[in-house]
This record gives structure tokens, sequence and C-alpha cells, in this order.
């Protein structure tokens, strides 16, 4: 399971439809014309609050237990490693600036790292990792 797996409530609408909420992110809210269409655009909510989370500088909520039969959402795994990169970041107290100078990179490329609409390349994300002690683990479940 996903460190970034967030309970998702979907309330049906009077005039039809789902309204979506994450009660861990009050910022993640959205809609679909069915339970299908609305899970598929939770997890563009998600991601979309997750980023206001990371632009701001401020931790991560943590995803509460989901209740029995409630479906949970995570963000893409990509979006989920540039999570959890930045998750580790913060744990360490390390600024972007830092980041950039273990790596000897240029302050914008590591900016692209935490920009979740990025397509980051794995490699990029994994010695960023390895700067900060960490490493990427990937698996299919």
């Amino acid at each position: 399971m996903s460190d970034f797996q967030f309970p998702v409530m979907l309330e049906p609408q009077p005039e039809g439809g789902f309204v979506v909420t994450f009660p861990d992110i009050p910022e993640a809210i959205t809609q679909g014309e069915d339970e299908e269409e609305a899970l598929l655009v939770a997890v563009d909510a998600l991601e979309t609050a997750l980023s206001i989370y990371v632009e701001g500088r401020k931790p991560l909520p943590i995803p509460s237990a989901p209740k029995r039969g409630q479906k949970t959402i995570s963000p893409s795994a990509l979006e989920c490693a540039k999570l959890g990169l930045y998750r580790a970041m913060l744990e360490q107290g390390v600024r972007k600036a830092e980041l950039a100078r273990r790596l000897g990179w240029h302050l914008p490329q590591v900016d692209r790292l935490f920009d979740l609409n990025h397509a980051s390349r794995l490699d990029q994300i994994e010695a960023a990792a390895r700067a900060l002690g960490r490493h990427v683990e990937v698996r299919v479940a």
C-alpha cells in the first residue's frame, strides 16, 4: 500500500453524480457524473491539492485509516515518488538549494523534481533520494 493512499468520500447528489472529498485533505474536492468518473477525477484533485502543500513547503497530510468498505485514492506512481522525496527532504530539514548542491545541479532542476505536473525521470528522483540517504522502491501490486 502507498504511503499516499488517502480515503475518499463519495457523496451522491440529488441532481445526479457524486461530489468527491478527502477527509484528510480539505483542499481536494471534485465531482463526477458517476462513481467511476468521480474516482478517476479524484486522482487529479488529490494531486492538485498535494501540490499546494509542496509549493507552500508545508508538511504533507498523513492518510487516515479507511473505514470498512471505504475506497482510497493515491497519486500516480511518479507523483508518489516525488512526494516521498519531498517528505524526506522536510524530515531532514534540507532545503532545495542544499539538495541542488549535493547533486551538483542547478536549482531549477531541483524545482522540477517537486513539480507534480512535470514528468521527471525516475533516475533523477533516485539520485535525489540517494543524496538524502534514501532509495526509491518500485513494485507492482
